[in-house]
């Protein structure tokens, strides 16, 4: 737990939020009817999460409280794990395995993180820990607190549900008799009776997962590398290697291997029909990977605890083999944290996330005047405004009818395409907030307020400045100055393929050299978009 305190809290403040941080932030602010009213129509799958949040940010609303609690459930995540190796295998497999987790950097990154993931992975290895209490323990009073953590864990996030199918397969695993079958199945109807509403809701709110897509082989292979203390090199198939070799171990296998792989299986499987799988989603099924390590190092320590080396001058006795043992596994754990400390570094930057609203606010603070009109392309691109509105506060926000709190939704609602065509024809300049891929002139998005706003910048305006901050990973957030078109300046019928909205076909392309990092600078209008999808900056 040590170890996961001091990792989480290692560069905590990293500088900004993303997309979906920016969202727990503004919406946990609101006032609870307001929640409640948001999650009629948005987000009801992380209705329980904003709530708790809203007390939360209620002591002070800033970036590191915002991740304060999930800090504290990686903490504590670790600490279950090292339980639950110490009621499986001892405590030497106990450690081993809450060190693992606590080391592991897909554990870091979410532990960082504005969001309800880590929680749920505490709330899974508590219900698991709770799930062997109540299987060695007599009576129908064991399974409530079973029952009751399970339950606030898939309240939190629906996806959580899959690890019923775990917890099923461990007690047939176990071959327990059926008085406890009996128990375990009042506990998990009471569950799936209580998330029958949830469900329902969300069902009516999946377009927000639309995004997804149907996962393959290949994010297996990354599923696994993620799962593993470091996802390449030695270390990656020496901890395949040790997973084989736990496996020996039957009672921690039985616990381990089932909640590792059968919550991915079952997203996974779904996900051929109807994409659900993420990650991060499965982020508790990693204590099944951590226990299984552990075990597998636990084994081959065994092992070799019972070599005895004798000759002619060397008599070295099991007693201190076992202490050589202990103090390698130690070297090794330490050695295995120093060899991905580049990745933990990166994963502490605020570039290594989807986007850096905190840089978006600071390109608009530098370069916008007072009364500038601004437009947010798509409108989620608002989140930068809501999170940081300090760089937006000179600026008028040209689109918006209705404020995002005031409308329940996450960003506001914006007027019609006839009231945005309107207000831009009596501007002569209006800056654009928007990801390069959603100004691609070969997109047509399905809204037609967003179709609008591309139509009425690529006939009417052309670009005049451009910034970018190039702390970039996925995607370039842009800060564009559009300028009214001079008059006999007619836009082309069809946009060039590569070339932005409202760039003339005379175009000089850029030439000059790119700047240093993390600087925002200016660069030619004519520097070449990036084809993509859609962005959606807002994902549950």
């Amino acid at each position: 737990m040590a170890v996961m305190l001091a990792t989480a809290l290692w560069g905590l403040d990293r500088g900004g939020m993303w997309g979906d941080e920016s969202v727990t932030f503004q919406v946990a602010q609101r006032t609870v009817p307001q929640i409640w009213r948001l999650l009629h129509d948005v987000d009801a799958v992380h209705g329980l999460y904003y709530l708790f949040m809203h007390v939360v940010l209620a002591v002070h609303p800033g970036e590191v409280v915002l991740r304060l609690p999930s800090v504290c459930a990686a903490t504590a995540t670790a600490g279950l794990v090292a339980a639950l190796g110490v009621r499986l295998a001892g405590p030497r497999v106990g450690l081993w395995a809450g060190v693992l987790y606590a080391i592991t950097p897909m554990t870091g990154h979410y532990a960082q993180e504005g969001r309800s993931y880590a929680l749920v992975a505490a709330g899974v290895a508590g219900a698991t820990l709770l799930l062997l209490r109540a299987v060695d323990g007599t009576g129908g009073r064991v399974w409530w607190p079973y029952g009751t953590v399970l339950a606030l864990t898939c309240v939190l996030h629906e996806l959580a549900v899959p690890v019923l199918g775990a917890h099923a397969l461990t007690l047939a695993l176990l071959r327990v008799p059926g008085g406890v079958w009996s128990g375990w199945g009042r506990a998990a109807g009471a569950v799936a009776l209580l998330l029958l509403p949830l469900v329902w809701v969300s069902q009516g709110q999946s377009g927000q997962v639309a995004w997804l897509v149907s996962p393959g082989w290949d994010r297996v292979e990354r599923l696994a590398r993620n799962f593993s203390p470091g996802p390449a090199g030695p270390v990656f198939w020496g901890s395949l290697l040790l997973m084989a070799v736990g496996l020996r171990e039957r009672r921690t296998a039985a616990v381990a291997l089932p909640l590792l792989l059968v919550p991915p299986g079952i997203l996974m499987t779904v996900s051929q029909v109807r994409p659900l799988y993420h990650d991060r989603y499965v982020l508790y099924a990693l204590a099944g990977a951590s226990l299984l390590f552990a075990a597998g190092a636990g084994r081959v320590a065994g092992a070799l605890g019972r070599v005895r080396f004798e000759g002619r001058r060397l008599r070295a006795g099991g007693r201190r083999v076992r202490a050589v043992v202990g103090v390698s596994g130690v070297l090794a754990l330490t050695v295995t944290f120093l060899s991905q400390l580049p990745v933990h570094r990166q994963d502490r930057s605020a570039a290594h996330r989807p986007d850096n609203l905190a840089g978006v606010s600071a390109l608009a603070a530098g370069r916008m005047r007072p009364g500038d009109p601004v437009l947010f392309v798509p409108s989620a691109g608002r989140l930068a405004a809501l999170a940081y509105p300090k760089g937006f506060r000179r600026s008028r926000d040209i689109a918006l009818r209705e404020s995002a709190p005031r409308s329940a939704t996450l960003w506001g609602r914006e007027g019609t395409p006839g009231e945005l065509r309107r207000r831009l024809a009596s501007v002569d300049r209006v800056w654009v907030v928007a990801e390069r891929s959603a100004l691609d002139p070969r997109r047509s998005p399905p809204d037609p307020v967003e179709r609008t706003k591309l139509a009425v910048l690529a006939e009417g305006f052309i670009v005049r400045e451009e910034h970018v901050r190039e702390e970039r990973v996925r995607d370039d957030v842009l800060l564009r100055l559009y300028v009214r078109r001079p008059p006999g300046d007619t836009p082309p019928r069809e946009p060039a393929v590569g070339r932005p909205p409202g760039v003339s076909a005379g175009a000089p392309p850029h030439t000059s050299p790119r700047p240093a990092a993390n600087r925002p600078t200016a660069v030619h209008p004519a520097h070449p978009p990036t084809p993509g999808p859609s962005p959606h900056p807002v994902r549950r």
